[in-house]
């Protein structure tokens, strides 16, 4: 029970974090407007915060590994609410960029913390249950936090959205503090003096894996607010309901991926793959219809939610031997997909149109086939 409330604790800073990075998916198209820049320049504004995560998230893991972990997590949610707060204060769209750019060097440590934890105090057939409390802190902010940062745009302003953020990383903030207990410093000689980490072949192409998969989840994703907004034709509020039922069936989905991923990993990845491929054809059929729309909506939150569980757990079982290293590296790649999602799904909509935007999700989600099946040809696990 007790290590039961500690998962809780850190899922709930999950969720402060990841309100922060994802809040402004919904409120994009309103952005966009009042700082008159495009929706493919507005998408900087999670796709930056994600290029920090990856290119610095090994590092600052590395360079912080000796110091209490628990003042660490904390440290990254008092960092969090500042930038959400100054976000609030922008009068251009130079500085919101900078200021959604600070709190992302220290993602990775609260990432890459949580996600050892979990797994150093599990089981190991029962670690992809233990992960999935994790990231159901990032379920219950696509449940809650986007659609309510996307619904007060329309009720409030702009600006309210940036300081539901911060009021999220305040009260997971409390929690911490409150109800976690000490977490002792991992041991970093032991941890980075091997030097056959990055020598795994097994690695690198669950690393290529998780990256096409999670790429292809944003290219769509990322712009859910404006396919909603222009194909579907739905108003702020409508949009706020659709991802307020996306999320909540996520929860769903995170919870069956989270039950087989361990005893099954192929068998599980394989019907994700599968599954989202036919949602995202179902979107470009019947996108512009408002009653399918929302059955769709409904059963995309069901798959989509369940791939980054998938995308840690096949990264992670890798090196079991260094899991805190190894989750910082998932962690920047994750959110290097996250950018490359963004930056193709931008692409996409200038060139080709905002109702075409799921065939570069298809294409990547068939990519991610090709990869799995060859893993499974080689007896990759």
């Amino acid at each position: 029970m007790k290590f039961d409330k500690t998962l809780f604790v850190l899922a709930l800073g999950v969720f402060g974090i990841t309100t922060t990075e994802f809040g402004v998916i919904g409120i994009l198209p309103e952005l966009a407007s009042v700082f008159n820049v495009s929706i493919d320049k507005a998408g900087w504004l999670l796709s930056a915060f994600a290029i920090i995560v990856a290119v610095f998230g090994p590092l600052m893991v590395w360079l912080l590994s000796s110091y209490d972990r628990k003042k660490l997590l904390i440290l990254s949610l008092v960092i969090f609410a500042v930038s959400n707060v100054l976000s609030s204060l922008a009068t251009n769209f130079t500085f919101l960029l900078i200021v959604r750019m600070l709190p992302a060097f220290f993602h990775p440590v609260y990432w890459s913390i949580a996600l050892a934890v979990a797994v150093e105090n599990t089981a190991p057939n029962q670690s992809s249950k233990a992960v999935s409390t994790i990231f159901s802190g990032l379920t219950i902010a696509t449940v809650l936090g986007v659609p309510l940062a996307t619904l007060l745009v329309d009720v409030l302003n702009w600006q309210s959205s940036f300081l539901l953020s911060a009021l999220l990383n305040i009260i997971s903030l409390i929690g911490l503090i409150g109800l976690l207990p000490p977490i002792k410093a991992s041991d970093k000689k032991e941890e980075y003096s091997k030097k056959t980490i990055l020598r795994k072949p097994i690695l690198w192409l669950n690393i290529l894996l998780a990256f096409c998969i999670i790429t292809a989840m944003y290219s769509t994703y990322g712009y859910m607010a404006d396919f909603l907004k222009s194909v579907s034709r739905m108003n702020g509020k409508e949009v706020s309901i659709m991802l307020f039922f996306f999320g909540i069936t996520g929860i769903i989905g995170n919870r069956m991926v989270g039950k087989y991923m361990s005893s099954k990993p192929f068998e599980t990845t394989f019907i994700f793959l599968v599954a989202l491929i036919g949602v995202h054809f179902l979107l470009l059929v019947f996108g512009s219809y408002f009653v399918p729309i929302i059955v769709i909506v409904g059963i995309w939150g069901l798959i989509h939610t369940g791939g980054f569980l998938i995308s840690n757990v096949s990264v992670a079982s890798s090196v079991p031997e260094a899991q805190e290293f190894v989750n910082s590296i998932f962690t920047s790649c994750g959110n290097l997909a996250v950018t490359a999602g963004a930056t193709i799904g931008g692409f996409w909509i200038v060139h080709f149109g905002i109702q075409q935007i799921v065939w570069s999700s298809i294409l990547l989600l068939g990519l991610s086939l090709v990869i799995l099946l060859v893993k499974k040809v080689l007896r990759w696990k």
